[in-house]
C-alpha cells in the first residue's frame, strides 16, 4: 500500500511542490482527518489534492497548508499577524453576520472590508456596477 508521499509523487511528478510534500508528510505522520481539520477542509479534499484531482481553487488550499504547517502569515487589519489558514477561517465566518460575540462582529466588519478577502472584493465590485 502506498503512503501519502508516494501518492503525491506519483500524481504530481518530481519535484513535488513544497506545500504538497508538506501536506503529504503531515498525512503520513498523523491521520488525514486530523490534517484536514487543521486546514479547515474535508478529508476528501485532502485526498483529491494529493492525487492531483481536486477541481477547486488550489491556491486557497495551498494558503491553508502554508499557514497550518509552514508558518505562513498575513497581516490582518483587526488581529495583526495571523496564519493564512486562520485568515481563511475568519473570511468564511464573515459570510454571515453573527452578533452574539463581539469578536465575530469585529471580524465580520474587518473581513468584509479587507483587500485579502476575494469574496468581499467580488461583492463590492458587483454593487458598484451599473446595469
Amino acid at each position: 500500500m502506498s503512503g501519502p508521499l508516494d501518492i503525491a509523487r506519483s500524481a504530481w511528478g518530481t519535484p513535488v511542490p513544497d506545500w504538497i510534500e508538506t501536506l503529504a508528510r503531515a498525512c503520513a505522520a498523523r491521520s488525514q482527518v486530523s490534517v484536514a481539520n487543521d486546514i479547515g477542509r474535508s478529508p476528501a479534499l485532502v485526498s483529491q489534492v494529493l492525487r492531483r484531482k481536486y477541481p477547486g481553487d488550489l491556491g486557497a488550499v495551498e494558503q491553508a497548508v502554508r499557514g497550518a504547517f509552514m508558518g505562513a502569515q498575513v497581516t490582518c487589519p483587526a488581529k495583526g499577524a495571523i496564519a493564512t489558514h486562520e485568515c481563511q477561517g475568519w473570511q468564511r465566518k464573515a459570510r454571515q453576520f453573527v452578533n452574539s460575540n463581539p469578536q465575530r462582529v469585529r471580524m465580520f466588519r474587518a473581513c468584509n472590508n479587507c483587500p485579502r478577502n476575494a469574496r468581499a472584493l467580488h461583492l463590492s465590485t458587483k454593487e458598484g456596477e451599473t446595469t
